[in-house]
């Protein structure tokens, strides 16, 4: 028999808590918590005050190789893998403290997130199964999201040649992205 930890399951509620405030759906709470599912419900509920959305969760990588999604994915994903490799946090930890960061950032520049928590975290999983990987530009050297077995010799990144349509219509606003790490 497992003895519950109170410390170990507090711990679980504010990781909870952390990624409701983000908007994280409630298969992402379910995976990264060890809560059981009515529990997350009721916390969903008591912390937005409504019930969580349905559906499915986002399952293809297409999404993240468009031309503003990338670049808003890029940048997540830089700071993510920089805080993996500078710190000790578990996984789900680092993607909220990179999540946080990616929001300052593109909230600094006045600039609409175009990037959830959820995909955020699915992206994390595309890397972790070896579906995409960070590429270098070959003009700017900023790394960028690709497909992990795409061709990328002379990869160039969709701040360095944006597509022909780029900055027409509603989307004009959202052209302004801060630099990706290096």
């Amino acid at each position: 028999m497992r003895i519950k930890s109170i410390v170990s399951e507090s711990k679980q509620i504010q990781r909870a808590i952390a990624l409701i405030k983000l908007g994280a759906r409630l298969q992402v709470l379910e995976s990264e918590t060890d809560l059981s599912y009515e529990r997350l419900l009721r916390l969903y509920k008591e912390v937005q005050g409504e019930s969580p959305a349905r559906g499915m969760l986002p399952f293809s990588t297409d999404w993240f190789m468009t031309w503003q999604p990338n670049i808003h994915s890029s940048l997540f994903l830089n700071m993510y893998e920089y805080l993996d490799k500078t710190s000790e946090l578990e996984e789900i930890d680092g993607i909220i403290k990179a999540y946080e960061l990616y929001l300052e950032q593109i909230r600094a520049q006045g600039l609409e997130p175009l990037l959830s928590v959820t995909r955020a975290w699915r992206l994390v999983k595309f890397v972790d199964a070896g579906m995409v990987t960070l590429t270098s530009c070959s003009k700017c050297n900023g790394k960028f999201v690709t497909h992990t077995y795409e061709l990328t010799k002379n990869y160039v990144c969709g701040l360095c040649e944006p597509p022909a349509r780029a900055g027409k219509g509603k989307a004009q606003v959202q052209t302004s992205v801060p630099a990706v790490v290096h």
